[in-house]
């Protein structure tokens, strides 16, 4: 571990700003007991007042975790004048005092976490979650897709899986297919069993998926939300760290109205938004002409308002959906097609924007 690593922990804190003062959070007293430990394992405590955004230790966790030579980073949020980190364990809440948020745990063997979220339904988030999944599994790496969408769980039938997952020294083994690990509520529960479920119950399933599930070691875990913003994307966020968000949308103004509104979301919870993700862009003829059925140039757009990429554009495709039902992502089933090949480059730029965390982390304890 180099020598000057404390140092440029500091160096990047320096780098993350308070806008409530005006200042950055290291002069601004808000970060503690600094440590950095055998193995680049960073620990801080971070003062967090009630008129201070959450955002705040969020971005600071992140920035650390780009230092070169980091492994790992915990940190312990309080409030100032609160008791010290070694009393908090003991201290009792004062009344009318403001907890600290929840922070998200570092799990390292789920590898880089990242979330295929939309605004709106139907615009073929699920299909692009599957197929993005099946594609870094073609490449050897090892990739598991956990169907956080508790309203419609479509991804066991578009990968083909059915069974109920058997438990194994009290952990749930996920279900596996085309080298894709998988988990899903629509394994556990009767396929016409409406979902009715309030934010507590939605985070103890999240946390169930995440925690007791025997995922083994992973490059990479697939997040397919439910659209919209609500408590399935707050959960996630608050259970586990999340490397970025993929927003998926179509061409069409309503859809990158809500797409919009997704993104958002995730920026002000400290999640990057990692790039826009455009399906049904075109319908390529026989004759080699693009026919923009539903529009066009909508994801540009957004990626354009958002500051960030345009990962990728998937035409819609004869067949696709029937491929689909029948268990088998379009990279499975027509690898050579239009949208299947529009698929594998993406996963290009995907992991491209996700960089060196991508790899391999030893399993802890």
């Amino acid at each position: 571990m180099p020598n000057n690593l404390e140092a440029r922990v500091a160096g990047a804190l320096t780098n993350v700003r308070n806008p409530r003062v005006d200042n950055d959070v290291i002069s601004a007293g808000m970060i503690q007991d600094l440590t950095v430990g055998d193995g680049g394992r960073v620990s801080f405590t971070f003062l967090l007042g009630r008129d201070d955004s959450a955002t705040i230790v969020r971005e600071a966790r992140a920035a650390v975790r780009e230092v070169e030579g980091v492994s790992e980073v915990k940190v312990k949020v309080m409030e100032p004048g609160g008791p010290a980190p070694s009393q908090q364990s003991h201290a009792k809440a004062q009344p009318g005092s403001v907890p600290a948020p929840p922070q998200p745990d570092e799990l390292p063997n789920l590898g880089s976490v990242v979330a295929v979220s939309s605004g709106k339904g139907g615009v073929g988030k699920s299909t692009v979650a599957a197929n993005l999944a099946v594609s870094l599994a073609q490449q050897g790496l090892a990739v598991g897709i956990m169907d956080a969408d508790v309203y419609g769980p479509n991804i066991p039938r578009m990968l083909g899986v059915n069974k109920q997952p058997q438990i194994r020294d009290q952990r749930i083994v996920p279900l596996e297919a085309h080298g894709v690990k998988i988990i899903s509520l629509g394994l556990m529960i009767e396929r016409d069993a409406p979902a009715i479920w309030r934010g507590p119950i939605i985070m103890k399933i999240l946390q169930q998926f995440l925690r007791d599930v025997d995922w083994g070691q992973l490059d990479y875990l697939f997040v397919d939300l439910p659209p919209g913003t609500g408590d399935a994307q707050l959960s996630l966020v608050q259970t586990v760290q999340v490397r970025g968000a993929l927003i998926v949308t179509t061409p069409q103004e309503v859809a990158i109205g809500d797409g919009l509104r997704g993104a958002k979301m995730f920026e002000k919870v400290g999640v990057p938004v990692l790039g826009i993700i455009e399906n049904m862009s075109f319908f390529l003829a026989p004759s080699g002409e693009r026919i923009a059925i539903f529009s066009s140039g909508g994801g540009q757009r957004l990626a354009d308002e958002l500051h960030v990429p345009l990962l990728g554009q998937i035409p819609l495709q004869a067949g696709m959906t029937d491929l689909a039902d029948k268990g088998q992502p379009i990279v499975i089933g027509e690898p050579e097609s239009p949208a299947a090949k529009a698929f594998q480059e993406m996963v290009g730029e995907v992991r491209k924007k996700i960089g060196a965390k991508s790899v391999k982390l030893p399993v802890l304890g």
